[in-house]
């Protein structure tokens, strides 16, 4: 089997004896393939390796398409209860003007109150690069505004031209004081 998801059915199974299950739980011991097939063909369904490497190898007489599909389901299923987790980006400089840190600080709030994580940037441009507490004291600022509705995964860090911080989102019960 190349992929992990291409089953081999019917008369595809080229092993001379098998181990027979039903889909209702039903054993019918260590048989040949034929007879599996004709066990197969009698109800009407498909005959579906389950484990090739077993000795002897295991088939179960099913219902692919009907067993396929419920896989898909339960797939869907899961995927709809993941939680996605939304990072939104806030750009900012070492000479930013304050109510410019106040208007991006707004957006960063209400990101926050949205459950939604933050990522804080200061870009160091030309010779700021040498200093970058400049960028830590930018995020410092903005952190002292933020602290209310949102906890810092960690404290501000150097990562090439950038200086950042995430912010993560506050729990509910926290929130209501």
């Amino acid at each position: 089997m190349n992929k992990k998801d291409s089953v081999i059915l019917n008369e595809n199974i080229t092993f001379p004896e098998v181990r027979c299950v039903g889909d209702d739980g039903t054993q019918y011991g260590i048989i040949t393939i034929d007879e599996a097939l004709k066990i197969a063909n009698d109800e009407g369904v498909d005959l579906v390796l389950i484990a090739d490497n077993a000795k002897p190898p295991v088939v179960k007489v099913m219902d692919y398409n009907k067993f396929k599909y419920q896989q898909d389901k339960k797939q869907k299923e899961a995927k709809k209860k993941q939680k996605q987790i939304e990072v939104k980006e806030i750009k900012l400089s070492c000479k930013i003007a304050q109510n410019d840190i106040d208007y991006k600080v707004k957006h960063a709030i209400e990101f926050l109150q949205s459950e939604k994580h933050v990522k804080f940037r200061v870009f160091l441009k030309g010779r700021e690069i040498a200093e970058p507490e400049a960028g830590i004291d930018v995020l410092n600022r903005v952190w002292d505004m933020v602290q209310d509705y949102g906890t810092k995964d960690k404290e501000p860090s150097l990562e090439g031209r950038y200086v950042n911080m995430m912010v993560l989102p506050k729990r509910d019960d926290k929130k209501k004081h």
